[in-house]
């Protein structure tokens, strides 16, 4: 009897993993190419001076090229708006699951240098909330003063690699 429940047991593990896996693989697969940051908004008005990723402000992070090589989770952006330091910057990033009913996934993102080895050890947990074939979102929750209100980063897809 012992042995058939952990057989039941394993069984359901292992269709649950499988399937978070399959949807996992499905959004790496649109991630896949490359894209640009349309815009960059928040839930409340206001004059925000975020530095983004410890690294780029509002201005310089949109209109922004991104490219996601899923088979090894890496990834290289561009900043070539005008007054902005001109700079290829690497990223090494996973997507998880968060909840199969909402289709909700985190994003985790992780700077480094050329050779895929972090900078400081800092890394930045997004929360993937929107992902198409032509546009995909990030939303993170900020606080100021004790107020906390939400960024919304907009991409828009460039082409498929």
């Amino acid at each position: 009897m012992k042995k058939n429940i952990s057989i039941i047991v394993f069984s359901i593990l292992l269709i649950a993993c499988g399937t978070s896996s399959k949807a996992v693989r499905s959004s790496k697969k649109i991630i896949k190419g490359d894209w640009a940051i349309d815009n960059i908004a928040y839930s409340d008005y206001g004059n925000f001076k975020i530095l983004f990723f410890n690294d780029i402000y509002k201005g310089c992070l949109e209109k922004s090229e991104w490219t996601f090589i899923p088979n090894n989770n890496t990834g290289i952006y561009n900043t070539t708006n005008e007054g902005c330091k001109d700079a290829e910057r690497n990223f090494i990033f996973t997507i998880q699951e968060v909840d199969q009913t909402t289709g909700l996934y985190e994003f985790l993102l992780k700077p480094t240098d050329a050779k895929n080895k972090s900078i400081d050890n800092s890394g930045f947990r997004l929360r993937l909330t929107q992902l198409s074939d032509l546009n995909m979102q990030w939303e993170q929750t900020a606080s100021i003063d004790g107020k906390s209100f939400k960024i919304y980063i907009n991409f828009l897809k460039i082409s498929k690699q």
